[in-house]
């Protein structure tokens, strides 16, 4: 028998409802938990105040949405297929011949249908405000004041400290040995007044200095001078520069690509940015894994189950899904497997085994 546009609509309008319900109390519970962390880690900087942290705290929401969205699917439908069986609309609708494939369509294809809108549109808003929020970060709670960028004119590295800065431009870079090719380096004094510039062949990060081979020296009223071997500290490490760049989650899921081509030809692994782009992709196929798994628990309730003890299983079966999303991600940066596989086995698995499920409960 087929479904009814009418019965699908009100599955997928009860599904969406519950949804939104869940991710707003989900969002409220993290948005309450990152403020306290806030508050704790800003306790010893006098500087930062309370409306800083409140700004930083909702700067940060719309990434912590984000990251709870697959709780709110799962919960969602365990929360849509209790309700459909505790007022006995689940046995009319499969006493009508409509099977369980059918009536779960629609829930399944408003999932896609948020996956698709979070990483459209969502994300990209998201990164941004993550962007802003990890700018303040930096300033108010960590103090950091190098700023790494890359973009198809080459390496800009700023690094700076009390008394004066600097700003330096590669074309090229080694990230096994951190070194740079065809050499620029602005010297200031303070905040903005031009000291010197220096022009080199190439640059090698050492501890506590940079090492610069074939360097023209430039100072204003000066003439230049060349020297074969001449250093520049540097209080920067290769952790500190890794660190500097743009972490995935601040780019949207349209920069990625681009910001991915640039990295590469930069010299730099955008292996981590790759991972992040494709578990985008694949969050649709999660979010109706997320679904299945649902489904999977709640039809199997009868008058004697227990529904909190299958709750509770269904819940651990997503905690467990996202611990062996992590694992496995965490196989793929490190290269231990190919970011295309890490990136799509956790949904991919899951997906197939709740669909096996499904067909012992339904065909078996």
């Amino acid at each position: 028998m087929q479904v009814s546009a009418t019965l699908s609509r009100y599955i997928g309008r009860q599904f969406l409802y519950g949804f939104l319900a869940v991710l707003v109390l989900l969002i409220t519970l993290t948005l309450f938990i990152d403020i306290i962390e806030l508050l704790r880690r800003s306790a010893v900087r006098e500087a930062v105040t309370m409306g800083d942290v409140f700004g930083m705290a909702l700067l940060k929401m719309p990434e912590m949405a984000q990251e709870v969205t697959p709780f709110a699917i799962l919960f969602s439908g365990l929360f849509i297929f209790w309700r459909l069986a505790r007022s006995h609309e689940l046995v009319v609708i499969r006493g009508a011949g409509i099977s369980a494939w059918q009536f779960l369509l629609p829930v399944l294809v408003v999932a896609i249908g948020v996956g698709i809108f979070k990483i459209t549109v969502f994300s990209p808003l998201a990164s941004t405000m993550l962007s802003r929020y990890e700018l303040l970060e930096n300033k108010l709670l960590r103090g950091r004041s190098s700023l790494l960028a890359v973009s198809s004119s080459g390496l800009w590295l700023r690094q700076a400290n009390e008394n004066d800065q600097s700003v330096i431009h590669a074309q090229h870079i080694s990230q096994n040995d951190m070194s740079l090719q065809d050499v620029t380096i602005f010297l200031f004094e303070g905040a903005d007044r031009f000291a010197s510039r220096i022009d080199a062949k190439s640059a090698r990060l050492q501890k506590g200095h940079w090492q610069l081979e074939e360097a023209w020296l430039t100072s204003p009223d000066h003439p230049a001078k060349f020297a074969g071997s001449h250093r520049v500290k540097t209080d920067l490490t290769l952790e500190k520069i890794q660190d500097s760049f743009a972490s995935p989650e601040t780019l949207s899921f349209w920069e990625l690509p681009v910001f991915i081509d640039t990295l590469e030809k930069a010299g730099f692994s955008a292996r981590r940015h790759r991972m992040h782009w494709h578990s985008l992709l694949a969050e649709p196929l999660l979010f109706c894994s997320m679904v299945l798994i649902a489904a999977t628990f709640m039809l199997r309730r009868n008058r004697t189950t227990n529904n909190a003890a299958l709750i509770a299983m269904a819940a651990m079966a997503g905690f467990l899904l996202f611990f062996l999303s992590d694992l496995v991600h965490a196989l793929g940066l490190s290269e231990k497997l190919p970011v295309i596989l890490a990136a799509w086995t956790p949904a991919g698995v899951t997906t197939l085994l709740a669909l096996a499920m499904l067909l012992h409960l339904e065909d078996g």
